[in-house]
């Protein structure tokens, strides 16, 4: 068994979408190697930096990323695959890659109730001074803004008249 602290850039871009790990980026690697009967058992984590914007208003946000992962890289014995010993060594790019990319998140957030962007000026609703903005109203319903709660009070007391 070996154990590794390894500490390399990002060879590319690993992700697409809203949020990605950026080339050079570093990745903090915590790697233990362990010979069994079929091959080299790989376990580690990764720890890095994802940056992107925010799904709901569209700010620049980083979180941080932290990936467990596992795979057993076997004897070659025929056909080749991507997770063989070859030569006594194992690449673990792809092992990393696919971990990172596989926990980024779908639809990022700044903050958990990011209330995003206003539908009709396109503002952040977070800056917003708070003020609601009125909706246009359908014409047909216009004539209902001018009634009041105190059209109705003076509706309700008004002395009732009975027919016979």
């Amino acid at each position: 068994m070996r154990e590794h602290s390894l500490d390399i850039p990002a060879p590319e871009k690993w992700g697409e979408g809203l949020v990605s790990v950026p080339e050079g980026e570093v990745l903090e690697l915590e790697v233990r190697l362990e010979s069994v009967h079929e091959g080299i058992l790989v376990s580690g984590t990764v720890d890095t930096t994802a940056a992107g914007v925010c799904g709901r208003c569209l700010i620049d946000i980083t979180e941080p990323v932290e990936v467990e992962f596992q795979e057993l890289f076997a004897y070659p014995e025929g056909e080749a695959s991507d997770f063989d010993v070859q030569d006594d060594h194992v690449d673990l790019e792809n092992l990393v890659r696919d971990a990172i990319v596989l926990s980024l998140p779908f639809q990022p957030v700044c903050q958990p109730d990011c209330p995003g962007l206003d539908p009709n000026t396109g503002e952040r609703l977070t800056e917003s001074p708070g003020e609601p903005e009125q909706s246009p109203v359908d014409s047909r319903w216009a004539a209902l803004q001018q009634y009041t709660s105190d059209h109705g009070d003076a509706l309700r007391a008004a002395p009732k008249t009975e027919k016979s």
